[in-house]
């Protein structure tokens, strides 16, 4: 089960390159620790052979010496040449994946600039600046950068407001107008009526 979601690594051209040349400068390595070796023992077997007197051949040996000894200095060029352009290859890898970066990023930036139109942005913009501004006039006035003229306006609206509130306060506090008739101009009444049945009971008839 593991193997069918394990992510499969894609290998490029430019792996299989690097690769190749990391073999061959393997293979070079190789071959200059044999060489070495091989002139350290020649040089040893050369000093044996003029021990023994035998001059030419210690000569001969030192002849296949020197020639070794070139073969090593080339193959010193050869492995500064592979090491430098396995270097430029993973450096180009690099290189690669960066502008790639780059345009997925692009690509990003296009589609967030497709969701929200230029218009809209300046809209924005000014929506908040007006709203600073507003605030800002706020914050004037709250901290006291009124005229003269306008401490006086406020002053006179004030009181107008508050002799208004007074006036209604006090006709609140009245007491309602009675609607019943008082009892002592009731018994007036009543007396003044009676005062006239007497009166007319007295007056004899003509």
């Amino acid at each position: 089960m593991g193997g069918l979601f394990a992510k499969k690594s894609r290998v490029t051209e430019q792996d299989k390159a690097v690769l190749q040349l990391k073999q061959q400068r393997d293979q070079l390595k190789k071959y200059q620790r044999k060489i070495e070796n091989n002139l350290s023992r020649e040089r040893g077997v050369a000093k044996q052979l003029l021990k023994d007197g035998k001059k030419e051949k210690a000569k001969l040996l030192l002849k296949k010496k020197r020639y070794q000894e070139q073969v090593l200095t080339k193959t010193d060029n050869q492995l500064e040449s592979l090491e430098r352009l396995v270097q430029e290859i993973e450096f180009a890898q690099i290189e690669v994946q960066v502008v790639e970066g780059l345009k997925n990023g692009n690509d990003c930036l296009k589609k967030m600039h497709q969701m929200m139109s230029l218009d809209d942005v300046e809209r924005i913009m000014q929506d908040t600046q007006d709203g600073i501004e507003y605030q800002r006039e706020i914050d004037e006035l709250l901290a006291g950068s009124l005229t003269d003229d306008d401490e006086a306006a406020i002053l006179e609206e004030l009181s107008q407001l508050t002799g208004v509130e007074e006036t209604e306060s006090q006709l609140d506090q009245l007491p309602d107008v009675p609607t019943d008739q008082l009892p002592e101009i009731e018994k007036e009444k009543k007396r003044r009526k009676e005062q006239d049945e007497d009166e007319r009971v007295m007056v004899p008839a003509s």
